[in-house]
């Protein structure tokens, strides 16, 4: 006899325990929310390809959600940037002082710390629940399906699933780039610093070395293919044979190569929909010139779990506190998202090598930090 998938019920499910899902859960929970159901296709911890750079807006919203301090003891500091102009110009800024001003922290390690939180919280979490389709009733999200059956029904659903999402709420075309990354023991770099090289085969994207401890770094490009043709492992090891060769001669490869793509946008569109939010990268809330979502996404969950507070627990109308929030992430996203458009079209007009000719003086260092920063 054939058992019956199981049917869970729920206030609020969360699709995706990523660093926007796990942090929309969190927050749920720490506003008083009950009965919410957070999926993902995975158990924990669980690794993910990504360069795993924590931004100093992102650090913002771990302490927010108080976190931190565990992702604090378990990352590696990042005080300076090493940067390599497409003219090949270089200028390193170090922080005042040497203060950290980012980390970079394994996703297997940041993801499950902010995921433990939610569940120590009283988050129900379902593993292995790979989603196969939303639930949706008169035109309104009710709950989702997964491919084995199971099922979770809920009054609200955040959508939470990263860049292969196919259930954003804008249906307007995808903006799309590719990343391609390894990782490597004893390769020699400056401590305490990460590396970003805007090579013109990767233009107007970059190439990267991320410390990850004192003995491990990962190095990856983020490139272009609007028409599908280019090959990302001979563009990979062209770039590390143009920048790397030497310090990785006597370094200990870690693993294979990995891909991943990124979705981004210059304009914060819908957002949500009857029963449904839509956070993270799931949104294309994704930095247009650095590739970055982590920050976005964990601030669009924040931002979420607060409307559906409001919601819930304030009787707000749940098209007013969702326009509040759409509007909320266009006004804070938005600005930083317009300026990398304009700093992609900067890095092919030369203004970059210009700027590291005059970076001796302070005063250009300052403003390039600053500048760096608020990307």
């Amino acid at each position: 006899m054939t058992e019956t998938p199981p049917t869970y019920d729920a206030q609020v499910v969360v699709i995706g325990a990523g660093p926007a899902g796990s942090a929309t859960a969190l927050r749920l929970a720490q506003n008083g929310i009950e009965d919410v159901v957070l999926v993902d296709a995975h158990d924990f911890p669980r690794d993910k390809t990504c360069g795993s750079a924590l931004s100093p807006r992102g650090i913002k919203a771990v302490k927010e959600l108080g976190v931190w301090e565990d992702i604090e003891r378990l990352a590696y500091p990042i005080s300076g940037i090493r940067l390599v102009t497409p003219g090949k110009r270089e200028v390193f800024l170090d922080a005042p002082g040497g203060k950290t001003q980012a980390v970079v922290c394994l996703r297997r390690d940041m993801d499950y710390q902010i995921f433990k939180a939610a569940k120590a919280a009283g988050v129900t979490f379902l593993p292995e629940f790979r989603a196969k389709e939303p639930i949706v009733e008169d035109g309104r999200w009710c709950g989702i399906r997964a491919a084995d059956g199971r099922t979770v029904r809920a009054r609200y659903c955040v959508v939470a699933n990263g860049a292969h999402s196919k259930w954003g709420a804008d249906l307007g075309p995808k903006r799309e780039i590719r990343a391609i990354m390894g990782w490597w023991k004893n390769v020699p770099f400056r401590p305490k610093a990460i590396e970003m090289i805007f090579d013109k085969m990767v233009e107007p994207y970059y190439g990267w070395l991320f410390p990850e401890t004192e003995e491990r770094v990962n190095i990856g490009i983020t490139y272009e293919d609007r028409d599908g043709k280019k090959n990302a492992r001979k563009l990979f090891q062209a770039f590390l044979d143009a920048y790397y060769a030497d310090r990785l001669a006597d370094a200990e490869q870690v693993g294979a190569w990995k891909g991943h793509p990124i979705v981004y946008t210059y304009r914060i569109g819908h957002l949500h929909s009857p029963g449904r939010v839509v956070v993270g990268e799931a949104g294309r809330m994704t930095h247009p010139a650095t590739g970055e979502g982590i920050s976005f996404g964990m601030r669009s969950g924040i931002w979420a779990a607060d409307a559906l507070r409001d919601v819930i627990r304030r009787k707000v109308p749940e098209a007013a506190a969702m326009q509040i929030y759409t509007a909320r992430c266009a006004a804070a996203f938005s600005p930083s998202f317009w300026a990398g458009g304009a700093f992609r079209k900067l890095l092919r007009s030369g203004v970059l090598d210009r700027a590291v000719d005059l970076a001796q003086t302070q005063v250009v260092q300052e403003m390039m930090r600053r500048f760096l920063t608020h990307l």
